[in-house]
Parts: C-alpha cells; sequence; structure tokens
C-alpha cells in the first residue's frame, strides 16, 4: 500500500466522527487517494460537482483531520479523474506542456532523415540514433563538440523530434545553456517561478537537450545547480544529451565533478566535412528550395566555401534568390557574380605566413612564440589574433588553421576567434588594432 493511501486509510476515521454518516457514505467514501504533492494529500473525485461540494462543505473538517493524523500532510487537493491512471495520464500531459513552455521550440525540419551523413559526421549520426532509439541504454551522457555550424543543434532536434514519434509518453526537454541560466536566475529572483518550480521541471524529464554548455565557463552558481540537476536525471535513469564548441578539458574553469561527469560518457567529435559531404548538403538543400543545381555548380560552390555548413548552406541560398530576381539560369558565373568572388580575389592571394609575419611584427613576437606551447599572456593574444584573421580573411578550414599554428585542435580555433570577436565588442582600442591589422593584409 502507497503512503498517500495508508494516509488516508488511517484519517478517514476522524472524519467520520465529525461529519454526518449520509455525508460521510455519499462523498468522502467516494474520494480515491492518488498522490501527495508537498504538504497536500491528492484525492480524485467524479465530477466537478461533486468536487466543489466536498471542497465548500468539508474542507475544514478533512484539513482537520489530516492535522491530528499526521504533522507535515495538512491540506488537500481535488482531481475531477476516474482513477489514478487517468490522473498520471493527465499529470503527464500537463508537465509535457509545462516543459515545452520551459524548453526552446525544435524545428520539426530537423530530423535524422534530412541529416546529410557523410565521413565526418557518421560517428555523431549513429551515436545519435543510438540514444534517439533506447535512451539512458547506450550513452549517458552523449557529449557532442565541434565548431559552430556542423550540425549539432541539428541532431539534437533530431533525437527530440524522434523521440516525440516514436516514444510520445516520454518528456523532452531541449534548451540552450544561457537559457537554462537565465531561467535559474528567474527563479532566484521574485518573478512568476521559484527555485523548486524550476528544479520541478528540469528534474522531471525523460531526455534532457541542452546546447552549448560551453555557457558554464566560469559560472560557479550555475555549474553548481547544472550539476545537481545531472546528478538527479542520472539517477533516475534518465537521458542526457550535451553539445559544446570544445571538449570538456578546455571549457575554462569548469568544475572537476562535472568535468568528470561529461566525460563519463561518450565524446563525440563533429568533423568539419569532407567535399563529397559539402555537394551532398547543398544538393538536398537545393531541392527544398525547389530549385535544380547543376552538379557542377554545385561542387564549385562546396570548393570555394569554408567549412561551416551554415555559411555554406547561406551561399547557396544568396545564389538561388539571385537567379531568381534576375530570372537567370544558376552558372558558374551567376554564382561568382551573386558571391562577389572578384571582389575578394585579392584576399585569396594571402598567404598564412603573410598574417603570422604581420601580427608578429606588431606585437614584437616571432613566429616560434606564435607557434609555440607557451601560455603567457603576451604570447596568447598575437597567437588567438592570427587565428582570428586567418579565419577572417582567408577560405581556411579551422581545423587547417590549427594545424598550421603549431598543430592546435579545430575548437581551440573556434575558442580563440570567439574570444577576438567577443573582445572587440568592448574594447574599442582592441577593436582598432585588429581593424588596423586587417587593412595593413588587406593592401598587401
Amino acid at each position: 500500500m502507497e503512503s498517500y493511501e495508508i494516509l488516508w486509510k488511517s484519517t478517514l476515521p476522524e472524519i467520520e466522527n465529525n461529519i454526518s454518516s449520509i455525508s460521510y457514505e455519499t462523498y468522502i467514501k467516494q474520494l480515491i487517494p492518488a498522490n501527495i504533492v508537498g504538504n497536500s494529500i491528492v484525492l480524485l473525485t467524479a465530477s466537478k460537482i461533486f468536487a466543489d461540494t466536498v471542497d465548500f462543505k468539508m474542507r475544514d473538517i478533512i484539513c482537520s483531520a489530516l492535522k491530528k493524523c499526521t504533522s507535515n500532510i495538512t491540506d488537500f487537493t481535488l482531481v475531477i479523474a476516474k482513477n489514478r491512471e487517468e490522473y498520471l495520464s493527465k499529470m503527464s500531459e500537463s508537465d509535457q506542456v509545462e516543459i515545452e513552455k520551459r524548453g526552446l521550440p525544435v524545428n520539426p525540419k530537423f530530423t535524422f532523415e534530412s541529416f546529410v551523413v557523410g565521413s565526418s559526421n557518421e560517428f555523431i549520426y549513429a551515436a545519435a540514433k543510438g540514444v534517439a532509439e533506447n535512451p539512458a541504454e547506450a550513452y549517458n551522457p552523449l557529449f557532442i563538440y565541434g565548431g559552430t555550424g556542423l550540425g549539432k543543434t541539428h541532431i539534437l532536434m533530431a533525437i527530440a523530434n524522434y523521440v516525440k514519434l516514436h516514444h510520445p509518453s516520454r518528456k523532452v526537454l531541449y534548451t540552450t545553456c544561457e537559457q537554462f541560466t537565465n531561467q535559474h536566475i528567474e527563479s532566484l529572483s521574485k518573478g512568476k517561478t521559484s527555485p523548486a518550480d524550476f528544479r520541478n521541471v528540469y528534474r522531471n524529464v525523460d531526455i534532457l537537450l541542452i546546447d552549448d554548455v560551453q555557457f558554464l565557463a566560469k559560472k560557479q552558481g550555475i555549474q553548481t545547480e547544472f550539476f545537481h540537476t545531472f546528478n538527479e536525471l542520472v539517477m533516475q535513469n534518465k537521458q542526457i544529451v550535451l553539445t559544446s564548441d570544445r571538449p570538456p578539458k578546455e571549457i575554462e574553469v569548469l568544475e572537476d565533478r562535472l568535468r568528470t561527469r561529461f566525460e563519463g560518457g561518450l565524446l563525440a567529435d563533429v568533423q568539419t566535412p569532407d567535399i563529397e559531404t559539402k555537394i551532398a548538403i547543398l544538393r538536398r538543400k537545393s531541392e527544398e528550395q525547389k530549385c535544380l543545381v547543376d552538379m557542377k555548380v554545385l561542387r564549385y560552390i562546396a570548393e570555394m566555401a569554408d567549412c561551416d555548413i551554415r555559411s555554406l548552406i547561406g551561399k547557396l541560398t544568396k545564389v538561388i534568390f539571385a537567379s531568381k530576381l534576375q530570372e537567370k539560369p544558376i552558372t558558374i558565373d551567376l554564382v561568382k557574380e551573386a558571391l562577389k568572388e572578384s571582389a575578394t580575389e585579392t584576399q585569396e592571394e594571402l598567404q598564412v605566413d603573410d598574417i603570422i609575419n604581420c601580427v608578429c611584427n606588431f606585437y614584437k613576437v616571432t613566429k616560434a612564440d606564435i607557434l609555440g606551447k607557451k601560455k603567457n599572456k603576451e604570447f596568447v593574444e598575437p597567437r588567438q589574433v592570427c587565428m582570428y584573421l586567418i579565419d577572417d580573411l582567408m577560405s581556411f578550414p579551422r581545423i587547417a588553421i590549427g594545424e598550421k599554428l603549431g598543430k592546435r585542435d579545430h575548437s581551440t580555433v573556434t575558442y580563440s576567434c570567439k574570444k577576438v570577436a567577443d573582445q572587440m565588442k568592448i574594447d574599442q582600442k582592441f577593436r582598432v588594432t585588429i581593424n588596423d591589422l586587417r587593412n595593413m593584409l588587406l593592401k598587401k
């Protein structure tokens, strides 16, 4: 017998002593105990009229009896349901609505079927599909990392869409780490939700999908909340999938207890796509836009674009738009015109060494300092500036930039580029420096 059943059974004699036999037989004996939530016992009733009568005429008697029988359950909640199964079904639907309100929208177009699989991402695809088919049975957590625009968000949403279709009873929440952080902060203020409400949502899901966990870097309070949420879900055998632009070991000032848990599941690196995968993606996207594009043109776009899939699709969209606007067929000449390739030809003539030498001269450091492993500030900043300028001015995959600059991982390059871009937003002097360097290089 469940605790709520024991409690209700022990309360009945006290209620019976303080109510008419007709009221007791007609109303009280018909109530079905179903749950305990906070300081209230949940009682099921047959209809709203029945519930209103009990609430209006017998609330004080029932609450008084509860207080005499227990010290912590002092109130009751009436729910319209025929039995506990119907109650649980209603609660599940209600929870899912609240969960979806708390999370971010999932794009229904981002499915496993629409994900183009190639040699660079087949491992990620297989791992994510395994998690979607058998949550919490294969890899927990699944930690996916890699540069921006390589399909990490698509994979998360594909998991969500698959589970909703094939396991509709399971509660799925997709969000970003930034959203998680903001909602936690709101719950601590005097807002509409409390910390308890926040935790009830995040710790009452079957599958938690969180994008961009590198946002946890240096945020001690949020890391603590995230740690307890993570632990609670794993203890309940619930599935967690995380994405990041870098592996756990490279997330700055991340608590060891979180780092070890992230590394305790499956770490999967999204590689940069090869040329054939790029072409396949472009072909799929052109079909989605109901536009027939010659394979030679697709290959040309794939070869001239960088490794960022999002940028790749953006270039194709721009070409298709130019074709419709000018009422011209999509040819290589149209691609050149639409993407203004002629305006960037001088940039393509730049060499990596040109950028390294320019930065070295400005910062008064040597090439060996840039390529080396020293983490002194006087070497780290020019090294990051080199990565940013190469990424900004040349059609170079970030994995190749990393190779050129001391055989560093592409995620390190991604982090460095973001660090420089962020610093430019808040430091005017630094922004002027970067723009001066860029102008010097473009005049070469």
